[in-house]
Parts: C-alpha cells; structure tokens; sequence
C-alpha cells in the first residue's frame, strides 16, 4: 500500500451545521481541503442531511455511523461555537478522537482558533501538528427511591438539577461522599468540572477553575440558605442533589444543555469523575490567563509585568536573546491579551 492509499483511510469528522450561509460555506471549504490532501471528511448523519440541501457539493461526504464507524474517526473539525463543541464531545464519546474548535460563534471559549485561521487549522490537521489535552468529564446518574439507577449520562460542562416549575423551589439536600451537607430550598444546583466553570457555573456566581486544576465545583441557584456558598471538592469525592420528597413539584436534570431527564421528589442524582476524559486539540497551547483576558475582553490596561523588573517576559517558549523575549511580548501582549 503506498503513502495515497494510506492517508486516504485518515477520517476526519466535520461538524457543522446548516442555520447559517456562512457555516455552510466553512464545511464545504474544509470538506474540499481535506480531499485535496488525500483524508477522508466524514459528516454526522443529521448534520449531512441538512448541509446538503445547502450546500450541494457535500452530497457524497461519508455519513458517520453509516460509512465510517465512530472508532474510526481520527479527529473532529468543529464549525461553530461552544454548543457545537459540546455536540461534537457527544458525537465521539464512543470513540477516541480529539475535537479542535474553528470558532464560528460569538465568544466560542472552547474554540482553538478563529475563523480566519480555517485553512492553515486544516493544514496542521492533516499534518498532525497538533497536541491533545484531556479535560475531565463528569458520570451522571439518576437514583430512584429504591437505589436503583434509572439513568445514566455524563457532562463535560456541567450536570444542572433545576426546578421544572417556574413559580416553585426545588427542595434539596446536597451530600457529599455519602453525607449529608445542607438542605434548602432552591431554583437548581449546578455540578461544574473546570471546563465548564466559565460556563453556566461562572453565570451562577462560582469560581473560574484552571484546567489544570482537577477539580468539582458545586453552586446553588438562588438558594434560600445562610450557608449555601459555592463549594469545591477534589476529583476523588462524590457529589449527590437529592429531590427531597415534599418538594411541591418535580426537577429536570440537565447535562451540558444538552441531554436531560425528569426528577421526580425522591429523585438522587450522584455526580462523580468519569473515568473517560474529553480529548481537545490544540494548535496553539496558551496561557489559560490570556484566554480568559481575551475571550471575557478583560481591561489590562496599565498592566506592568515582570518584564519591567527582570527585562524578560515569562513565556512558554525561552527567549534566545534580550531582543527576542521584547519581540516574544509583543506577541503576547498584542495578539493574546488585547481585546
């Protein structure tokens, strides 16, 4: 088998979807690089059959599940924003493949690079210049009465339990590692791993956890509680919201926004590590610091640095000489940090 034989076996998901001209356009751009470099681009099935009727040149692209089966799937070129990102997580959670994030959105935090960068994005996929960071995941389960699981899921993000009925609070008791913590009345509880601590769980007032911080948040929703403050426990601890019975209504559990299921009063829902972690590619390792600053448009202006004191910008490339670490702040500064 020669070298065209064997990167025509290299598949690669693209995921997009059809509400915007613009996506549609993106799909079909790195739908056609992907051909020209000899790997195979792979569509899943519902985002296929609404990209085509758009999009008529991707009519014969391999359907995921059909023609290639999700073990197969080396990585997964994601067009559009954090949803879509989240969406993409779910689409190869059977499988190995990484996920790297061309931000077609708005603030598109999970992203790895703009849409400008589109075409060199491509060209470093199929060059394999690209590394993978593990993001942990969280396991979901749903526990009846009886201790019996009734549903099974997981989250990258968050799992939510929230209120079904708008005029009615959620009456819960908050356990961790199978004891009892604190009981109140509430519009929901929000279960967060770092990656989704500037998600919902930053929206609800908790803490912006590192990604290298392995670790779980636990915020409150509008809590009727003295002590009801955000809480973070290490990986290795479980975290239960049970339903208390006289809650005058039902729950719903939500996991990323994406996949839920009702709670009726006795409901548990015990949230703890998955052992199987969400693989992101990257392109361009940063500094998580200048995400935030430039994704949240943070003001730095005034910001000094060390560079002032020492005369070298820490970075995470050395500088050579004096004259490439003021060439390697610029960069920095200029292209990570200003909004």
């Amino acid at each position: 088998m020669n070298d065209a034989d064997t990167e025509a076996q290299r598949s690669i998901l693209v995921v997009a979807h059809a509400h915007r001209a613009d996506t549609v356009a993106a799909a079909e751009r790195v739908v056609a690089a992907l051909r020209a470099a000899g790997a195979r681009p792979v569509l899943a099935l519902d985002d296929g059959e609404e990209l085509v009727q758009a999009g008529p040149s991707l009519a014969d692209v391999a359907v995921l599940g059909i023609d290639v089966p999700v073990t197969e799937i080396e990585l997964a070129i994601v067009l559009g924003g954090d949803g879509t990102i989240l969406r993409a997580a779910e689409l190869v959670r059977d499988g190995s493949a990484p996920v790297l994030g061309i931000n077609m959105g708005h603030v598109g935090f999970l992203a790895e690079i703009e849409r400008d960068d589109m075409d060199e994005a491509v060209r470093r996929v199929i060059a394999r210049e690209y590394e993978v960071e593990d993001r942990m995941a969280l396991q979901v389960r749903v526990k009846d009465t009886a201790d019996s699981v009734i549903y099974e899921t997981w989250a990258l993000n968050e799992a939510t339990v929230e209120k079904a009925s708008r005029e009615r609070l959620l009456e819960v008791v908050v356990e961790i590692d199978g004891r009892p913590l604190s009981t109140f009345g509430c519009d929901g509880m929000v279960v967060s791993t770092p990656t989704g601590s500037t998600a919902y769980n930053f929206s609800a007032g908790g803490p912006v956890i590192w990604p290298t911080v392995e670790a779980i948040a636990v915020v409150p929703l509008s809590a009727h509680a003295l002590f009801a403050k955000p809480l973070v426990v290490g990986p290795e601890h479980s975290v239960a919201i049970e339903v208390l019975e006289r809650t005058n209504g039902t729950g719903i559990l939500w996991c990323d926004g994406r996949r839920s299921h009702d709670l009726p009063p006795g409901a548990r829902v015990v949230v703890r590590r998955s052992d199987r972690p969400v693989r992101l590619a990257r392109l361009h390792p940063a500094q998580f610091t200048d995400r935030l600053v430039r994704k949240f448009r943070l003001p730095v202006e005034g910001w000094r640095g060390p560079a002032a004191i020492t005369g070298v910008m820490p970075t995470q490339r050395p500088a050579k000489d004096a004259a490439t670490a003021v060439d390697v702040e610029i960069d920095v500064v200029g292209s990570e940090v200003a909004p």
